[in-house]
């Protein structure tokens, strides 16, 4: 039997876009409210009955999420550009290491926009 975990989690920051337009609004500097959900997918252990514990999770992503907290992601030496798309590759490079079912990252900018990442 397989299974599908997800995680939430959530960290405050600010950016702007320098891949668009001089006029275009997301170049101006703004913060979002970014929430990110963590799929690690596998098979269901027979003895514990789950995938991983939910603990592990946070264990390998809350550090991250830390780091990511108030801060201006501009500053953050590989989110120069940091789109949806390009912190979802960032996040998934530094957890996937620590979670070997991880099957999918989502990053919610906003209630309405995200993007979902399945790695590479």
């Amino acid at each position: 039997m397989q299974a599908e975990l997800i995680k939430t989690f959530r960290f405050e920051a600010a950016h702007h876009l320098v891949g668009v337009a001089e006029a275009h609004k997301c170049r101006r500097l703004h913060g979002h409210s970014y929430r990110v959900d963590v799929h690690v997918t596998g098979e269901v252990d027979a003895a514990s009955g789950m995938v991983m514990d939910f603990g592990l999770i946070v264990a390998a992503v809350k550090p991250l999420m830390e780091q990511l907290d108030h801060r201006l992601l501009n500053e953050i030496a590989g989110l120069e550009n940091s789109t949806s798309e390009l912190i979802a590759r960032y996040i998934w490079d530094r957890v996937k290491p620590q979670l070997p079912g991880l099957s999918a990252l989502t990053i919610w900018e906003s209630d309405t926009a995200r993007c979902v990442f399945r790695g590479t």
